[in-house]
């Protein structure tokens, strides 16, 4: 199983193949790997011990961040991304990232953005659309009608706890006219907006 693998100058996790959404632009509908990984289909879920022993045979000098992501939603398997990011803090002063589609307190049943804040420096939320409806209609999300705002508290609650808070959206997938709403967005809770290249 490919658990880290990497991409530009960055170490990434792949926790879990698990995720809350079912993304109309999801590159795993169409390919098996990004950056230099082979294929990110897990056979099972990595323990936290698996993840640290992994991490144990890479030079984490080589990399500018280490970030959770993969073809999963990280905060799907919380249980084991929260302590590996904790011994990476006793072990590396390399900045950490999750990216995620802000679901992660809906799935937990309470909000964890008080819990990434001890061990995560940066949290990419994945916006997608300034209008609840369409962003249901781009995400799927088994959350339904709940997933929009529950991803804006989300991220509002990671800012509020201290951490740097990017929303992003794919530029093939909305107009200039709706990316300017999303730069509204984050303006008002305080995050950075990143509009992504739908490969990246």
């Amino acid at each position: 199983m490919e658990i880290l693998y990497r991409v530009h100058n960055g170490l990434y996790v792949n926790l879990t193949n698990r995720c809350s959404a079912a993304c109309t632009f999801c590159l795993r509908q169409t390919m098996d790997h990004v950056g230099q990984s082979h294929s990110l289909w897990l056979e099972r879920e990595p323990t936290a011990e698996e993840v640290i022993a992994e991490f144990k045979k890479w030079e984490l000098d080589e990399f500018s961040e280490i970030v959770f992501c993969g073809f999963g939603e990280p905060t799907c398997a919380l249980d084991v991304l929260l302590p590996v990011a904790t011994w990476l803090k006793t072990v590396t002063d390399k900045p950490i990232r999750v990216n995620t589609n802000g679901h992660g307190s809906l799935i937990a049943g309470r909000d964890i953005s008080g819990e990434l804040a001890k061990c995560v420096d940066t949290v990419s939320v994945s916006l997608n659309h300034p209008d609840p409806e369409r962003y249901q209609a781009l995400v799927r999300s088994r959350f339904g009608g709940a997933a929009y705002e529950g991803m804006l508290r989300f991220a509002e609650s990671c800012v509020k706890a201290g951490m740097h808070v990017i929303l992003t959206t794919v530029d093939t997938t909305i107009t200039h006219e709706e990316e300017a709403r999303c730069q509204e967005i984050c303006d008002r809770i305080g995050a950075s907006y990143r509009i992504r290249p739908w490969e990246d």
